[in-house]
């Protein structure tokens, strides 16, 4: 798994970029815009998932594992969702297709390449009315979620971005009293690339109830896993 996440994202990666003078990310969005059915998030989704598993690999949550953050977004139902990595806007469209009239998500995006990219595919699925994109590090937008995004309590939040701020943002989540009894984590890639201090936090925690959904890094063969945690106030 990491031989080949090498040679996809450290070299193969690279020579495309110079050779086509862009980057894979606008590849993507190229791609989306020349075969999606605009204001169709489903087949968004879709066709980027044809891009990745047939054309580039990119960490987007992927299908398999797309179908285990549809089965919680429809348990929990949430009216404000907050997502920790948009990356190319693909996981705040499936979450956003899922989410009831008055409801909306919040995604959080550190790179400006990135978040440009995935603003336009939001907007080319047709569910910006939804979703609210914040250009910025997760630890610095967090605290200012209450005032400044009027958000007073999370009923559901996606962390897929840097691993290692799996653990400090949970922390820091709960210390802006962001989290409410019955509130719900899921957290991607716990196993590949792998997320201990999160595990180890939540799992050793008397107020989160967690479950392990056992499946496989997107687009790959390779062992993954999703873990959900249910905070009991």
């Amino acid at each position: 798994g990491t031989a080949a996440l090498i040679w996809n994202e450290m070299i193969w990666e690279k020579v495309t970029n110079f050779i086509m003078n862009q980057s894979k990310e606008q590849r993507i969005l190229n791609f989306v815009l020349q075969n999606a059915v605009r204001g169709d998030p489903r087949s968004v989704v879709d066709t980027i998932d044809k891009y990745c598993s047939q054309k580039e690999w990119a960490m987007n949550v992927g299908n398999e594992k797309g179908l285990i953050l549809d089965k919680t977004v429809e348990e929990v139902n949430p009216s404000v969702a907050l997502e920790l990595g948009s990356y190319c806007g693909y996981s705040a469209v499936r979450i956003a297709r899922l989410l009831k009239a008055g409801a909306r998500l919040l995604t959080v995006e550190f790179n400006p390449q990135f978040a440009a990219i995935a603003k336009q595919v939001i907007e080319f699925a047709g569910v910006q009315d939804k979703v609210k994109l914040l250009e910025g590090p997760s630890e610095e937008i967090i605290p200012q979620l209450k005032k400044k995004y009027e958000v007073d309590t999370l009923d559901f939040v996606f962390l897929d971005h840097w691993k290692d701020r799996y653990a400090p943002d949970t922390i820091l989540l709960q210390e802006c009293n962001l989290l409410r009894k019955g509130s719900v984590l899921l957290a991607d890639n716990v196993i590949f690339p792998g997320a201990p201090e999160f595990l180890k936090y939540i799992r050793k925690n008397p107020h989160f109830q967690c479950t392990n959904y056992p499946s496989h890094l997107e687009y790959m063969e390779v062992e993954d896993a999703m873990e959900k945690a249910v905070f009991l106030g």
